[in-house]
């Protein structure tokens, strides 16, 4: 898909005036009904549908101040474990029960079927009933994700079209092509104009080989439409689809504003608005309302929830868009059709051949270093480890290498792969948000990724990373480093044994590298499935499961 950019500067926004606060109302029922059984009967059903809205809308943290998932479990535990089992129940199960097959008893439960209590808890540990109630939820989203995952093989041919047809919507380009006009100045530190090249993948970077991109991270919604626009089995009739794709730059409308003063939620919201009434205008839509739809979000679903803060928009939140099912780099843990799918990486194969010619060159490539940390400090964040793990690390020089992003030395993609491929294990901790470009850079390199947060990777992405992590990672709890054992990363790293990292780099480069890449819009892979071909295909099987 070719895009074209031009310099139209944007509009000035007009002001808003906020929104009135939930429970100033809550205070008024309380002194109207106070005195009277029947109305405190009402007061407290009442109550509860207000914390419920409450929940929905202003108890999520902002992206931004996500850094430590826990927070959110901690503080949706503290809030659930004060209500009765009914109001705990509705929470964590409701609607899913009809859709998903999620049972309220097998979400629950607290020790499930095949999986002890221990292993429930292997990466958190609940410290109350409500956060026990919330973890057993996400857990139960991610297992009901994997039952979505297509079974197919790779090389396995694909056979014919019928039963997979994916209509594309010719939206206006307001709600695409345009939001990538004003790329100059998107974001004040960097013209993004450049990224938009070659339909999304950036600038190509020579001296990496053929495939190789200067791609940013939140380019997936140009490259996944590319994409869709020539897949086999798209079709121009809505009779003969299955899936009904919606290419709606979400990501980049949301990003237009992020660094820009005086911008109303009125402003922010307006697209997002626009396009699901758009939507709900066809028949397409009517016919299964919206759940064999898909939209594709090149940010993290924080970014299109937002609360107390002025970050992001609220277009998931719309009562619209809960039944399409939403690809982005990093879900909403409590969201079941919310898929995480992994981020852009720099490598972007176009054959068979481009593939199995890297995998050779990162299995036989030596590993100088055992350990590295590409990323920069979180000062004024209290639960970031990552000023814990840069100490470690240049403590331990002649074993781990620091490369350090906050004076620029990860800007060039270079730097940050050939540091990767010269070390056997790369530390992922949390950024501005748990997820990582990183964590997916680090592995079609051959390094083990260091898993700290499980929201960074074990929560997220159900259809390309397998549900034992040990095959391909190496999780060390982020409260045992900063406050209690405080572990030495480098030195524990330093005790795996040769036959542990060469099991664990030969399963991350054979079986995971592919399928971890997006491949050029015209590729033909015959052997391989890349990122794409394996959301495909699990798309399919989710929506001939729930249509």
């Amino acid at each position: 898909m070719a895009i074209s950019v031009s310099k139209r500067k944007p509009t000035t926004p007009k002001k808003s005036y906020g929104h009135p606060r939930i429970f100033f109302f809550c205070q008024n029922l309380c002194f109207i009904f106070g005195k009277s059984i029947l109305y405190r009967f009402l007061l407290t059903i009442s109550l509860f549908f207000v914390l419920y809205l409450w929940l929905s809308s202003t108890f999520i943290i902002s992206s931004r101040k996500l850094n430590d998932p826990s927070v959110v479990l901690k503080k949706y535990g503290e809030i659930i474990s004060q209500k009765n089992d009914t109001f705990v129940r509705a929470i964590v199960s409701g609607e899913d029960r009809k859709r998903y097959g999620v049972t309220t008893k097998s979400v629950l439960d607290h020790k499930a079927k095949n999986e002890s209590e221990e292993e429930q808890y292997k990466y958190i540990k609940p410290k109350s009933e409500g956060e026990g109630y919330a973890l057993r939820a996400v857990i139960k989203y991610i297992h009901v994700q994997r039952s979505w995952l297509s079974t197919r093989k790779k090389g396995e041919n694909p056979g014919s079209c019928e039963g997979k047809g994916i209509y594309v919507y010719d939206l206006p380009s307001k709600f695409n092509r345009d939001l990538l006009v004003d790329c100059i100045d998107m974001v004040p530190w960097t013209n993004m104009c450049k990224f938009f090249k070659n339909e999304g993948f950036g600038e190509s970077i020579e001296n990496l080989g053929r495939g190789w991109f200067r791609t940013h991270q939140y380019a997936l919604e140009p490259i996944f439409h590319s994409r869709v626009l020539k897949h086999p089995c798209r079709v121009y009739n809505e009779t003969q689809a299955t899936i009904f794709y919606v290419p709606f730059y979400g990501g980049f409308d949301v990003l237009r504003w992020h660094f820009k003063n005086n911008v109303s939620d009125v402003m922010k919201d307006r697209l997002g608005i626009e396009v699901l009434k758009w939507l709900e205008s066809k028949e397409s839509w009517k016919r299964n309302a919206g759940k064999d739809h898909v939209f594709v979000l090149g940010k993290i679903s924080w970014d299109f929830r937002r609360s107390k803060l002025p970050w992001g928009s609220r277009f998931l939140e719309l009562q619209g868009m809960k039944n399409p099912t939403k690809l982005l780099i990093e879900r909403h843990p409590w969201e079941v059709n919310d898929i995480a799918i992994p981020h852009p990486t720099y490598f972007h194969p176009k054959t068979d051949n481009d593939i199995a010619s890297w995998q050779v060159k990162m299995m036989n490539k030596p590993r100088r270093n055992v350990v590295s940390f590409a990323g920069g400090a979180r000062p004024g964040n209290p639960h970031s480890i990552r000023s814990t793990l840069i100490e470690q690390c240049t403590t331990l020089a002649d074993q781990c290498r620091f490369l350090n992003c906050s004076n620029g030395s990860c800007d060039k993609p270079e730097n940050v792969i050939e540091l990767f491929q010269d070390s056997e294990f790369c530390l992922q901790p949390s950024g501005d948000s748990p997820t990582r470009k990183s964590v997916f850079d680090s592995l079609i390199s051959g390094c083990i990724p260091v898993i700290f947060n499980p929201y960074t990777a074990y929560y997220q992405y159900a259809w390309h990373l397998p549900e034992d992590h040990r095959k391909y990672s190496v999780y060390i709890n982020q409260e045992d480093v900063i406050k209690g054992k405080r572990v030495n990363v480098v030195e524990k790293l330093m005790a795996k044994t040769l036959s542990e990292k060469e099991e664990m780099r030969s399963y991350i480069i054979h079986q995971l590298l592919p399928g971890l890449v997006y491949g050029d819009s015209n590729a033909k892979f015959q052997r391989f499935r890349d990122a794409f071909d394996i959301t495909f295909d699990s798309l399919l099987e989710k929506i001939n499961r729930l249509v």
